[in-house]
């Protein structure tokens, strides 16, 4: 498969897409959430890519945020849609259902910050910078920076990087939770492999149940995320030869949350 705005290549069950616009400073217009979309579809079809490495071209940035001179155009019910747009694709790679590393080579702000943050892990150059600039722009996040940022990194940070729109360092951005590691640019592309043959060489269910556990249960009452562990349906797909989908699962855990919540053993009486 070709893309427009993509490079796609497999290094063994590790799936490289890289995003390829380095003269636009790789910013993600229509076609490119397009291209993604697609790209991400096809890694959930094979079962051959155990793994995604996620990361843009050239060496100034990872993805510099959403197209400005595109979006400039838009209606307000375009934007609206391209809004839309990006935050289903975030949600596709979050609930991948198989590991997808960014690897943050540069500039890492706006839609490129929050393209990082649907990816299960971050791994950053030391030269990256990141943050959430759209404030500067008289805008908010709008693929759903404000809610995956309130998550990795609490209350404090999202709203210091929303409202004042500065962009920080990888390391300060390591402190805060938003990345996993920084390591020197030069060993960047190395420290990103070495952890997606690892990945690539896991259990593929054993990594499916704990990204869905950790993202789907993490979302629910904790009594229901422990649930979501250690049900019989949760064993039976462990022992399965056939993947069990995201989509049962979540199924199975609304059903589980609909029950609690009818069951009256599980009322309190109020203090």
């Amino acid at each position: 498969m070709t893309f427009n705005t993509l490079l796609t290549e497999d290094r063994g069950a590790v799936r490289v897409i890289t995003v390829n616009r380095p003269d636009k400073l790789n910013a993600l217009n229509h076609a490119t959430l397009t291209d993604l979309h697609a790209a991400f579809a096809a890694v959930a079809a094979d079962a051959g890519v155990r793994a995604v490495v996620l990361t843009g071209a050239g060496p100034k940035a990872f993805v510099a945020g959403a197209d400005i001179a595109e979006m400039n155009g838009l209606s307000p019910v375009q934007s609206r849609d391209f809004s839309r747009h990006g935050q289903a694709l975030m949600t596709r790679i979050e609930r991948l259902g198989k590991p997808v590393i960014g690897m943050l080579n540069g500039f890492a702000l706006g839609g490129g910050l929050e393209l990082a943050m649907a990816c299960h892990l971050r791994i950053a150059a030391d030269t990256a910078k990141i943050g959430q600039p759209e404030i500067n722009l008289g805008l908010i996040p709008g693929f759903g920076g404000t809610q995956r940022l309130l998550r990795l990194a609490g209350r404090a940070a999202t709203l210091e990087l929303c409202l004042l729109g500065a962009p920080i360092g990888a390391e300060r951005a390591m402190q805060l939770g938003i990345v996993n590691r920084v390591v020197p640019a030069a060993e960047l592309e190395a420290a990103t492999f070495a952890i997606a043959e690892q990945l690539a060489n896991a259990a593929p269910q054993a990594l499916r149940g704990i990204l869905d556990a950790v993202l789907v249960g993490g979302e629910a009452p904790i009594d229901v995320g422990l649930d979501y562990e250690t049900t019989p349906h949760r064993r039976r797909c462990a022992a399965s030869s056939t993947p069990c989908s995201s989509a049962a699962r979540r199924r199975s855990t609304s059903a589980s949350i609909t029950r609690r919540r009818a069951s009256p053993s599980r009322s309190r009486p109020r203090t």
